[in-house]
């Protein structure tokens, strides 16, 4: 018994130490495309906290003033925007000093629509009379909504980095139509300083 159990020991380690025909072996990875070194997704990073303290002056983009229209003339709207800019810090540059800032505005006419619902309630009303007694009672009338086209107008401003020329913020606002040239003037102004409030971007 004991010889058995030799032998088929013997038999173990025999096969264990006779030669594996298995060989490990591997590939090298395939190269990168040569594409992929020159291939940057932006989109892929969040983007870096813009400091908008750094903006002290501008100027006008391409060094001109924004195109009028027949509501409101150049100089009309430079004067509004350059307002709103004085009053949150920024300053128009003078000399041969390079902005921080590049400005453009725009100021066109667009239509909308408004909905005005008439309602005149509860009441009291008369029917005459009849078997049931006289037609005096309650009633309530059925609501009218009307819709009309109105013409505003909309004030789009648009900072860009004067460095980098990337656009840094754009804003719009839009006002009434009608009214005399003064009160166009005063409503021009009041639309900029709307479009203007957010700045800075908190």
């Amino acid at each position: 018994m004991k010889r058995c159990a030799l032998i088929l020991l013997c038999l173990g380690l025999g096969a264990c130490s006779s030669h594996n025909p298995y060989v490990a072996a591997s590939k090298p990875m395939p190269p990168a495309p040569a594409q992929a070194a020159n291939t940057f997704d932006a989109s892929a990073y969040p983007a870096p906290v813009r400091d908008y303290g750094a903006y002290r002056n501008w100027a006008w983009r391409n060094g001109q003033l924004p195109a009028g229209s027949a509501w409101a003339d150049p100089a009309q709207i430079a004067e509004a925007v350059s307002g709103a800019l004085d009053q949150r810090g920024l300053r128009p540059v003078h000399g041969p000093r390079a902005p921080d800032l590049l400005v453009s505005a725009d100021v066109h006419l667009e239509k909308r629509l408004r909905q005005v619902q008439d309602d005149y309630g509860y009441g009291y009303g008369y029917g005459g009379y009849n078997r049931y007694g006289n037609g005096y009672g309650m009633y309530n009338s059925v609501p009218i909504v009307r819709t009309y086209e109105v013409q505003v107008v909309v004030v789009r401003v648009n900072l860009f980095d004067a460095r980098t020329g990337q656009p840094v913020w754009s804003a719009s606002a839009e006002t009434g139509s009608q009214g005399s040239l003064s009160e166009r003037g005063d409503a021009l102004r009041q639309a900029v300083q709307k479009a203007m409030t957010a700045y800075p971007p908190s």
